[in-house]
């Protein structure tokens, strides 16, 4: 394998994983976006980032999309080379909305840019190698394709079945992810609200329990499958299908703000959930102006997206 191209362009969305009921399953790509630029070079890996994380994330070697960069190129077994990242961010990090999945993919895709059979770093090997790194599949699959997505893993393959990073440079075959499509309604539009500060995600599922009572699993098994419909268009259904007793009452203590809010916004009647791992608050749909200005009075930073329906995007990067 070559390296054919030595400089290109990957733009990734942010991402809201679970939707409630879905947990580790549903995906949904948001028009919020991270934009990377990577060039080979012959000299000492250097990086810039501007934006979001701009001064905490780490840098050269050690950066995100520069250590997936590497793991794509290993995996197909093109030569490593000095790297010249460039990334402007505008997702925020540790808050729920996907910003290290978007890394992963972001690295992923630029070293499918570089080489010279790029068909060797298709969507569905960008996905288990994405997930490898997540150790679950729901953003990283909703950043890819766009729109919303719902992910499964071969049966066996729980929380200690996926391969993670080190299995992968040990040269383990990471697991084959399920996905799918999942319709939705064109006129679809969220509501997030975010946070002044993050929550790591292994703090946010450290408190969720090995196991879990038969009726809670029922009662998510019924919203899940009402959650199809609500982002097709059934949007009396989304209450409803949004109800979850898998993860966000055990986030709760964790989350206390994030959980008071979602459980305000839904006594308003809109379908509101904890964003992926958290801390964030997302509703599908529209939130009045009133209620808007009362969670920004709180401290949240409130922000209609739309739904990305396009996920992540490469082309050769501007060498302007």
């Amino acid at each position: 394998m070559r390296i054919v191209t030595d400089s290109v362009r990957v733009r990734v969305p942010a991402t809201s994983a679970n939707l409630g009921p879905g947990f580790d399953a549903f995906g949904l790509a948001l028009e919020l976006h991270d934009v990377v630029r990577v060039r080979a070079t012959a000299s000492a890996t250097r990086t810039h980032v501007t934006g979001e994380g701009a001064e905490t994330v780490p840098d050269g070697e050690d950066h995100l999309v520069v250590r997936a960069v590497r793991a794509g190129l290993e995996h197909v077994g093109a030569p490593q080379v000095g790297l010249e990242l460039s990334a402007h961010n505008q997702i925020p990090h540790g808050r729920g909305l996907g910003s290290s999945a978007a890394a992963v993919v972001a690295g992923l895709m630029a070293a499918r840019g570089m080489i010279s059979e790029p068909e060797a770093l298709d969507d569905a090997v960008i996905l288990d190698l994405a997930t490898a790194w997540e150790g679950h599949p729901d953003n990283a699959a909703a950043t890819i394709l766009g729109g919303a997505t719902l992910t499964w893993l071969p049966q066996g393959a729980g929380d200690h079945g996926v391969v993670g990073p080190q299995d992968l440079a040990a040269g383990a075959p990471p697991v084959r992810v399920g996905v799918t499509p999942v319709a939705v309604a064109a006129d679809l539009v969220t509501t997030v609200f975010i946070p002044a500060h993050p929550v790591a995600t292994r703090v946010a599922r450290s408190v969720l329990p090995p196991a879990v009572p038969h009726a809670d699993a029922a009662f998510n098994a019924a919203r899940a499958a009402l959650l199809l419909l609500a982002l097709g268009g059934r949007s009396d259904l989304a209450l409803e299908a949004t109800a979850d007793r898998l993860h966000q009452p055990y986030r709760g203590e964790v989350l206390p703000e994030s959980m008071e809010l979602v459980h305000w916004l839904r006594e308003q009647g809109l379908p509101a959930v904890i964003s992926g791992a958290g801390p964030t608050v997302l509703v599908l749909g529209t939130v009045p102006p009133t209620l808007r200005r009362a969670a920004e009075r709180g401290g949240w930073d409130a922000r209609a997206l739309g739904v990305d329906r396009v996920g992540a995007t490469l082309g050769q990067a501007d060498t302007r």
